[in-house]
C-alpha cells in the first residue's frame, strides 16, 4: 500500500518591505511521505520569499518535470521557477531553458557546500538562475515550527527574513551563491 502525502495548512501574513508586497495567504503543503519537516518548511520559507498572487506549490517530488513552486503568466509561461534542495545541474538548465527565472533555496550543514563546489562552474552560465543558501542551524529551527495548523509572520526587510508564529520566531539570512 503506498503511503499518502500528509496534509499541512499555513496562514501565512508577508510584509516584504524589500519589494513593497504585503499579503495573507491560505496555503495547503502536501508533505510527501519521503519529504521532512525542514524541507517542507524551507519551501514554506521560500513562498514567503517570492510571495506573489499566482505563485502556487506543484506536485514537487512526486513529479520530475515540476518545481517546487512556480509562477505562471496569463499565458501559461512560467516566469518563476523555484527548486528547493540540490537539484541536479541537468534539472536546473532544462529549468532554465523552460523559466524567465530560477531560484533555488539549498540546506544542509554539510551536503549544500559540497554540492555547490561541484555544481557551481556548471550553473554559471544560466544567467537567470538565482542560488541562496539557508544557514543550518535556522533551517533546524523553523522545522521546529512544523505543524497541522499554522499561523505565521513573515517580515522580509534588507534581505533577512523573520518567521514568527506565537510562540518562537526565527531569523534567518540568506547567502547569495549565485
Amino acid at each position: 500500500m503506498a503511503l499518502k502525502a500528509t496534509i499541512f495548512k499555513a496562514r501565512l501574513q508577508v510584509a516584504d518591505m524589500d519589494r513593497d508586497y504585503y499579503g495573507e495567504h491560505q496555503l495547503t503543503l502536501a508533505r510527501h511521505p519521503s519529504e521532512t519537516d525542514e524541507r517542507m518548511m524551507v519551501r514554506l520559507l521560500a513562498f514567503a520569499h517570492n510571495a506573489a498572487d499566482g505563485l502556487e506549490f506543484t506536485r514537487g517530488l512526486s513529479s520530475d518535470d515540476e518545481a517546487d513552486l512556480w509562477l505562471r503568466n496569463l499565458s501559461g509561461e512560467i516566469d518563476l521557477w523555484v527548486e528547493v534542495g540540490l537539484p541536479a545541474e541537468e534539472r536546473l538548465r532544462k529549468a532554465s531553458g523552460r523559466a524567465a527565472r530560477v531560484l533555488v533555496y539549498s540546506y544542509g550543514r554539510r551536503t549544500a557546500p559540497i554540492w555547490w563546489q561541484k555544481q557551481r562552474d556548471a550553473l554559471a552560465r544560466f544567467d537567470n538562475l538565482r542560488v541562496y543558501h539557508l544557514p543550518a542551524d535556522a533551517c533546524e529551527q523553523i522545522a521546529a515550527m512544523a505543524a497541522r495548523n499554522m499561523e505565521l509572520n513573515v517580515t522580509i526587510q534588507d534581505g533577512q527574513l523573520w518567521l514568527s508564529s506565537d510562540t518562537q520566531s526565527v531569523e534567518v539570512t540568506p547567502e547569495i551563491w549565485k
